[in-house]
This record gives C-alpha cells, sequence and structure tokens, in this order.
C-alpha cells in the first residue's frame, strides 16, 4: 500500500512543525481522561514527545492505554514512561534547557509574563496533591495561571491546553511554526519514515 499525496503532504507539514525543544512532564496524573486530553493537545501544539512519571500504582500499559483513547495521539506523541522521578528528570535535563513548573510558591511567575520560545519542559502535577517536593526540587521556576473566579483551580488537562497554547502564541510570533519539511533534517526524516510504517501496520491490522 503507498499513502496517497494528500497524506503525504500532512505527514511532511506536521513534522516540519513539531517543536522538538518543547515537552510536557506529569507527574502521578491518574485519571485516563486527563492523561488523554494533556496528549491531544500537545499533537495540537505540535510536541513531539511527553513523559509520565508515576510513582504509585498505575503501570505503563494503563498508561498506555490511556494514551490509545487519547483520538489516536498515541501513534504521533512518543510516550515516555518513568516509575523514579530522578531516573525522569536526569532524561529531560539532557534535552531541555529550563524546567518549570505549575506551583503556587513566593517565586512564581505569571504565564504571560514568562518567555516560552526557548528549550523548555513544562510539569504538571497530581489532580489532588498537586507535584511532590522532590519534583518541585528539580525545577529551574514556578508559574501561576492567572484566574479571577472564586474557585483558584483548573482541571489539569484544561491548565496543560491553557499554558500550551500560550506557548503556541509565542512560538507563531517568533515563526517556530514556519519551517520547511527537509529530508536532510535527521529528525524530519526518521519521523517520517516512522509515521509511514506506523500507517501501514495501521491498515494491515
Amino acid at each position: 500500500m503507498v499513502l496517497t499525496d494528500k497524506r503525504q503532504a500532512k505527514f511532511k507539514e506536521t513534522i516540519s512543525n513539531r517543536q522538538t525543544d518543547l515537552t510536557i512532564v506529569l507527574e502521578n496524573v491518574h485519571d485516563p481522561h486527563n492523561i488523554g486530553a494533556v496528549m491531544r493537545s500537545c499533537d495540537a501544539v505540535g510536541i513531539n514527545e511527553i513523559y509520565v512519571i508515576n510513582t504509585t500504582s498505575m503501570t505503563e500499559e494503563q498508561v498506555l492505554r490511556f494514551g490509545k483513547s487519547a483520538s489516536g495521539a498515541i501513534r504521533w506523541v512518543t510516550l515516555h514512561y518513568f516509575e523514579s522521578v530522578v531516573a525522569c528528570f536526569k532524561v529531560v535535563k539532557e534535552k531541555y534547557q529550563r524546567i518549570l513548573a505549575t506551583h503556587l510558591g513566593e517565586q512564581s511567575k505569571d504565564l504571560y509574563d514568562l518567555e516560552l520560545t526557548e528549550p523548555v519542559a513544562l510539569l504538571f502535577g497530581n489532580e489532588h496533591q498537586g507535584l511532590s517536593k522532590e519534583a518541585l526540587d528539580q525545577c529551574d521556576g514556578n508559574f501561576t495561571i492567572p484566574q479571577f473566579g472564586m474557585v483558584q483551580s483548573l482541571n489539569i488537562s484544561v491548565a496543560c491546553a491553557v499554558t500550551l497554547f500560550e506557548v503556541l502564541r509565542q512560538r507563531r510570533i517568533k515563526g517556530s511554526y514556519d519551517q520547511n519539511f527537509d529530508e536532510s533534517i535527521p529528525f524530519h526524516k526518521n519521523k517520517y519514515d516512522e509515521w509511514y510504517e506506523k500507517q501501514l501496520n495501521k491498515w494491515l491490522t
């Protein structure tokens, strides 16, 4: 089987807009709907990979199953699973310049005062307890999303989406989404080959 020209063009356009210097890290997020919604938002803004830390009872198989229910986003966004906070951030710090957490602290900044066009990993925590001290200790800074209601709280998937679309806004102004597909760029070629194979496997199963 061969992909149609339209499908190939869609692959190339999407890959060229992948923000390889941007990622999301989730710590002990248990609600499957939240995980799925986060993955859809990540795909929408061009995130190539996310990191999921689970130090409680959820297995990697469960996380992947939730991802598969996220309107197929798991096929286009790579999910890395860790059961250790330290092990996860060791990998993240090798690839991303800063780690910023959604957390209300004395030094927290307003989301809309952040510079988000540089390489960054954005950390979101548990639906009820927030982030652990162990995870916060790995971060370079904290931020909050301004709110003006009686209940100063957002669902994690909503908070993630709001944050990511502010990143998108800033990066569009910078021109980060104006790139063209280039086979000479290893990421472009490798990702195209990977997606091509996934599409063929879907047809054959």
